[in-house]
């Protein structure tokens, strides 16, 4: 089950897509789409951040650990919703890193 949003992540998983301007409202939409259920139904997440940027966007994930920040990468809620949402959109292959908190 996931913890408060105001919990401190031990882990972050980052993700950048290049997403052309014109499409980064779509994309945003997806986020906002997709945030309650990642925060409800993700063990171990605690926070999710859309961060846009003139060159990319990144959306940052707050995990308890590393392991749960890598089991979302092969959940359902994924692979089956959000990237399938988003792919239209992705310009390049996304930037994945998983970073330890201290």
């Amino acid at each position: 089950m996931a913890t408060s949003a105001f919990a401190d992540p031990g882990s972050f998983l980052e993700i950048t897509l290049s997403i052309a301007p014109e499409n980064r409202a779509a994309a945003a939409a997806i986020y906002a789409e997709y945030k309650e259920p990642f925060l409800s139904s993700i063990d171990g997440a605690e926070t999710k951040t859309l961060l846009v940027r003139d060159t990319d966007v990144q959306v940052l994930h707050g995990f308890a650990t590393n392991e749960a920040a890598e089991k979302y990468l092969s959940s359902d809620l994924f692979t089956q919703d959000v990237f399938v949402a988003l792919k239209p959109y992705i310009l390049a292959d996304p930037d994945i890193r998983i970073y330890q908190a201290y």
